[in-house]
């Protein structure tokens, strides 16, 4: 199967590397709008007429479905791209739900774009599973930029999320919600900053077990088999990948190199949890 996924940058990698793991020999299709990066600081308006474009370029490539893997995106864009096309087309969320189920009575922080934030989809969400009033929102729009960069430990990066953080007392929380792909990235900080006992949940693994449920895709036997590159011709594993920089197919050595060294990256972070 023909599968699209895409975002304003290279944080959708994170959702395309789970579907590596859970979906291995599908043909997959990931673009990075990376013209436009950060979506998290753009307009309404501004989004929606990116993700359109994208959605009907994926679909001219002949993509059978379409992952958006942007929490974003799917925020502004998600509605009306389901109402103008009739393929399945998931989106992402934050994911506070598990957050809630699988935490004890602490507080519970979401990290994630301005505009997430602000939208109506995270606050129906909240309203749905958040009876207790646990959540915490807070913005960090600067780590889109970092992980743009390929700075994820960086002594700027460090003073960043201890910045964002000092405001809050880190020993009330039990769980550090994921809301931006790009986020993923940085885990390693992350639990570094709270300690062992708080979850970090990100929703790339629910929204590809999603995808298989609705593509009827059958799911790997082996999830958790170590999936590394040494170089980008073995990249590809069991599947075959194209990628789009904002429309342009991605060929040159030096980009399919910094591809490499992200993937190599999520696998590193990935188990951290």
């Amino acid at each position: 199967m023909k599968i699209g996924i895409f975002d304003s940058g290279i944080g959708g990698l994170s959702v395309l590397h789970e579907a590596y793991h859970q979906l291995p020999g599908q043909e997959y299709i990931f673009y990075a709008d990376t013209k436009h990066v950060p979506y998290g600081l753009k307009t309404t308006e501004q989004i929606m007429g990116y993700a359109i474009e994208i959605t009907e370029f994926l679909i001219a490539q002949g993509v059978q479905a379409i992952v958006i893997a942007c929490n974003t995106a799917t925020s502004v864009a998600v509605k009306e791209l389901r109402k103008r096309y009739s393929l399945p087309i998931l989106g992402m969320e934050p994911a506070v739900k598990p957050a809630v189920e699988e935490t004890d009575k602490k507080r519970i922080m979401v990290i994630a774009t301005p505009v997430t934030i602000r939208e109506d989809k995270l606050k129906d969400l909240l309203h749905r599973v958040d009876e207790e009033h646990r959540v915490d929102l807070l913005p960090m729009p600067k780590l889109v930029e970092f992980a743009e960069r390929e700075e994820f430990e960086s002594e700027a990066v460090r003073e960043y999320i201890e910045n964002q953080f000092s405001a809050f007392d880190k020993d009330e929380y039990s769980a550090l919600v994921l809301g931006c792909t790009h986020f993923n990235y940085f885990k390693p900080l992350y639990r570094e900053y709270f300690g062992k006992d708080t979850l970090l949940v990100d929703g790339n693994l629910g929204t590809i077990r999603h995808l298989a449920d609705v593509a009827k895709l059958p799911l790997s036997d082996d999830p958790d088999r170590v999936v590394l590159f040494d170089d980008y011709h073995n990249m590809l594993y069991d599947s075959k990948t194209t990628y789009y920089f904002s429309g342009t197919i991605v060929k040159d050595e030096n980009t399919l190199e910094h591809l490499k060294r992200l993937h190599n990256r999520l696998e590193e972070v990935r188990k951290i949890n």
